[in-house]
């Protein structure tokens, strides 16, 4: 029950901010990259580890550092659709970028 509580949580942040973008597409930006999932994860991870404070702090770095790997997505897809890149290949720049981002970051908080 509890892990339906969990999705049924997640799933409604993110058709929120679908249903949002529909008709203010900055402002669910804006909502979709705050950091609503991750203190969700967090307080689920608290919930779940009886508060242990030493996961709660690399789940914090990973969230910190894991900015900049998204960042990159970003600042891909944004040229891209600005010069009318399709939508597969904006989304598959984007995404090489995000992974590019992410082995860094995985490597460097080894």
């Amino acid at each position: 029950m509890r892990f339906l509580l969990k999705l049924l949580i997640a799933n409604l942040i993110i058709v929120s901010c679908v249903f949002m973008g529909k008709r203010h597409p900055s402002l669910s930006g804006l909502v979709a990259t705050m950091p609503l999932t991750s203190l969700v994860v967090l307080l689920w991870l608290w919930s779940d580890s009886g508060g242990d404070s030493m996961l709660l702090t690399r789940y914090t770095v990973g969230v910190l550092w894991g900015i900049f790997p998204t960042i990159l997505f970003f600042a891909v897809l944004y040229p891209c659709f600005v010069r009318g890149t399709t939508f597969p290949v904006a989304l598959t720049l984007g995404f090489s970028a995000w992974l590019a981002g992410a082995l860094v970051h995985q490597w460097l908080l080894r």
